[in-house]
């Protein structure tokens, strides 16, 4: 098992992982309006499937929300 952080919490994962299968382990809702960081830079939605995790990543799961007046 390989330790990772995501959103702040320390997860053990087994390795390889792709981004897309974080996305899946974590049961993230509405997986196509949600972006990710991975060590603080932006992946781009196309690379998700191609993006593969390594121990000691930290992985933050982002969600735009409009609102207002």
């Amino acid at each position: 098992m390989s330790k990772i952080k995501v959103n702040d919490e320390l997860q053990e994962v087994t390795l390889p992982l792709t981004v897309t299968g974080l996305i899946q382990l974590n049961n993230v809702l509405q997986p196509d309006m949600v972006s990710v960081q991975l060590n603080g830079e932006f992946v781009e939605r196309g690379e998700f499937d191609a993006t593969e995790l390594k121990e000691g990543d930290e992985v933050d799961f982002l969600y735009f929300m409009g609102g207002g007046c």
